[in-house]
């Protein structure tokens, strides 16, 4: 039996307990690897129990929050362990973020503590003056080498077991609090899905993002090898995963897409690999196809939220007619599909996705009025976390994802999802990416828009040609080339900014 299957206690899976056990099993088996730098399993344990230890004598205690700014690092996954040896709240920051979000976000964690990198203490040093910086690349520095952690605390599932603070394009992004039983269903979860003491998996996005962490957690919950990358880069990333035998990586399509076209990519060994994951975007099913048939190993596509709610799950290789969907509810999660005025809607028809289950967040941290309005309260008073989302379930349950609802165009009365025209966009020749949006319009209210990676290309031309394959409702006011589409840290189309930067006139 694995070591860490003794930290499951009244089936929460304790994950400080777990480092524990798996130090005392496989002491010398590697734990993190980043570039040259690397920690076994008794020397990972052994560093954050001393930084656990510092810590505490520094006065940080259970249900206390610490937070990060940095690039991903070994020993950026020592503070993780360390801060919840103490059941303390780790709440990593995005350095993506402005210094007013940053001193924001900070000040609504609570955190006294937060730890730095060289590049962000110079960028946000001085809006966080009055906290205490600590410089994660010289750790050595702040850890006491006699200090001793405390006895562990008894486990509560409810206490938080870090804060995911949201992508917001604009305003200060909302603390999103995980609790250490929402944790949990990500760990045995993951077991079930080849998470194990052998697995080797490479994390090519941030330490800060909760697509990152569904893979970094359960991969150390049971005593695997984390490889993390500071930064994407095609050639490493292949590099990576043939020196190190990875057998499993989180990535997103944008990622997969750039894999793929890189020259190397059919000359590098990746038979290592089991399992691949994919989430955060949407993954055109082309890509999908081409993943699969391109790369060893299953395939399983992610979609959900940060929040929690309904999570959905296609195992791509077992449904490969189901490419075109997000795939069915897990285990244990209820979705419905329900128009404007709440009512359910029969399959097949577009509407925001709701769901329920265990794995949902406490709420938004300092926000209580705001975590009111992310719930659904039906008929019966069940609730339902809203997920802002439009699709539609077909017969066998899978879910095709439309658009977000606020991505929606509405022109002359009908609803455009922008997600169809993208798909039409991307079956013309030389288009590369598509992303849709709605502008203002004086004849219709708003009208569909395209920005189009498409080099070399006549953009009138490609107007003329999607026009013809979508419903008179649909068709493009403008089609707009760019070099590239603006995206967030893990690969979402930033639309608010191709809005923003359309200056031309429509009708």
């Amino acid at each position: 039996m694995c070591a860490t299957l003794l930290a499951m206690t009244d089936a929460i899976f304790d994950f400080p307990a777990a480092m524990a056990a798996n130090a005392a099993a496989r002491p010398d088996h590697p734990a993190v690897i980043c570039g040259r730098d690397r920690l076994n399993w008794g020397a990972f344990v052994a560093r954050a129990e001393k930084l656990a230890g510092t810590l505490a004598d520094h006065g940080v205690k259970p249900g206390d929050s610490v937070a990060s700014i940095a690039l991903s690092s070994v020993d950026y996954a020592v503070l993780w362990a360390g801060v919840l040896r103490l059941r303390a709240t780790i709440a990593p920051l995005a350095p993506s973020s402005t210094p007013d979000q940053i001193a924001a976000m900070v000040a609504d964690s609570g955190a006294q503590f937060v730890f730095v990198d060289a590049p962000n203490r110079a960028e946000f040093g001085t809006v966080l003056a009055g906290k205490t910086l600590v410089d994660l690349d010289r750790l050595n520095s702040f850890i006491d080498p006699t200090a001793q952690p405390p006895a562990l605390a008894p486990l509560d599932p409810a206490a938080g077991f870090n804060i995911i603070y949201s992508s917001g394009t604009t305003g200060t992004p909302k603390g999103i609090v995980q609790s250490c039983s929402m944790r949990s269903l990500h760990i045995t979860g993951g077991r079930r899905i080849g998470y194990g003491p052998e697995c080797v998996t490479l994390c090519s996005t941030p330490l800060y993002s909760n697509t990152t962490l569904v893979s970094f957690i359960p991969t150390l919950a049971w005593g695997g090898t984390v490889v993390l990358m500071p930064k994407f880069d095609t050639a490493r990333w292949l590099k990576e995963a043939e020196t190190h035998r990875v057998t499993h990586a989180m990535l997103v399509p944008v990622q997969y897409r750039r894999l793929l076209a890189d020259p190397g990519f059919d000359a590098t060994d990746l038979s290592s690999i089991q399992m691949k994951f994919c989430t955060s975007a949407p993954f055109a099913a082309e890509l999908k196809a081409e993943v699969l048939r391109r790369m060893p190993g299953g395939l399983i596509e992610f979609f959900g939220m940060t929040e929690g709610g309904v999570g959905f799950m296609l195992v791509a290789h077992e449904h490969p007619d189901k490419l075109h969907t997000v795939g069915q509810p897990q285990p244990g999660h209820e979705v419905r599909i329900i128009d404007e005025d709440g009512n359910d809607v029969p399959p097949g028809t577009p509407g925001e996705i709701v769901g329920r289950s265990p794995a949902t967040m406490n709420g938004y941290k300092n926000r209580p009025d705001l975590t009111a309005k992310a719930y659904w309260i039906d008929a019966q008073g069940k609730e339902w976390l809203r997920t802002g989302d439009i699709g539609r379930l077909d017969e066998d349950g899978f879910l095709t994802l439309m658009d977000r609802a606020k991505d929606m165009i509405i022109s002359g009365g009908f609803n455009i999802y922008p997600s169809d025209i993208e798909a039409v966009l991307l079956t013309l020749p030389d288009v590369v990416e598509a992303a849709v949006v709605g502008v203002a319009s004086d004849a219709w209210g708003e009208t569909p828009v395209a920005f189009v990676v498409a080099p070399g290309a006549d953009p009138e031309a490609l107007r003329t040609a999607a026009n013809a394959k979508v419903g008179k409702t649909q068709r493009l006011a403008a089609v707009v080339l760019v070099d590239g589409l603006p995206r967030s840290h893990i690969g979402k189309v930033l639309k608010r900014e191709l809005r923003d930067s359309f200056t031309g006139t429509v009708a």
